[in-house]
């Protein structure tokens, strides 16, 4: 058994996790969150781009384990915003803002505006030893809503619209979300790649 270690403490980034995995068949992997992370001083993330974060976390978190550790980094890019929030969506309305807060904050910034475009970007590397071993990028298109709509999903996914399926990323079940979305593309494809290694 190879064990792979997620150093996330988002629930619902987990359960995205291990359904990618039951669905690619990764025998032979077991995903798990890595072993007594929230007391493991979290690092800054001062890089300006998803692939620099997700790398420097993964390398960082491997270096408290001897098996692979997978870390992301994903967000929002709103066209209208030159791309922000982007690497800070998660602290978009400050550094201990809440799902509600940042998308307050990313509606009342777009109120108005008529270019509704948006891009979720999601980015995976899986370490070991401080090495990075993978790294996969996913995204996907879709538009900004001018307010929430469906209670699911987490951070903005009740204010992103996905036209091919007309429905925000908030009304979609868990399972529909990942077959279109930027995570699910992300993880699919280092799933291909671990299988292949």
């Amino acid at each position: 058994m190879i064990w792979i270690y997620t150093c996330s403490t988002n629930p619902g980034k987990m359960v995205e996790f291990e359904l990618i995995a039951n669905e690619a068949c990764l025998a032979g992997y077991q995903i798990a969150p890595l072993p007594e992370l929230r007391e493991i001083k979290a690092p800054e993330e001062t890089g300006d781009t998803f692939e620099a974060n997700a790398e420097l976390k993964a390398q960082y978190y491997s270096r408290f384990s001897s098996e692979l550790v997978l870390a992301d980094d994903s967000g929002l890019q709103v066209s209208a915003l030159d791309g922000a929030p982007g690497v800070y969506s998660a602290r978009y309305g400050g550094e201990d803002a809440t799902d509600e807060q940042n998308n307050d904050l990313l509606l009342a910034n777009m109120a108005g505006v008529a270019d509704r475009r948006a891009c979720f970007v999601c980015v995976i590397a899986i370490a070991k030893a401080g090495k990075t071993v993978h790294l996969a990028r996913g995204t996907v298109e879709g538009e900004l809503l001018t307010a929430r709509r469906g209670s699911g999903g987490f951070g903005y996914d009740p204010v992103f619209y996905y036209p091919p399926l007309a429905a925000s990323f908030g009304e979609l079940t868990r399972e529909q979300k990942l077959t279109v979305s930027h995570r699910g593309n992300a993880l699919r494809q280092i799933a291909s790649l671990l299988k292949r290694a």
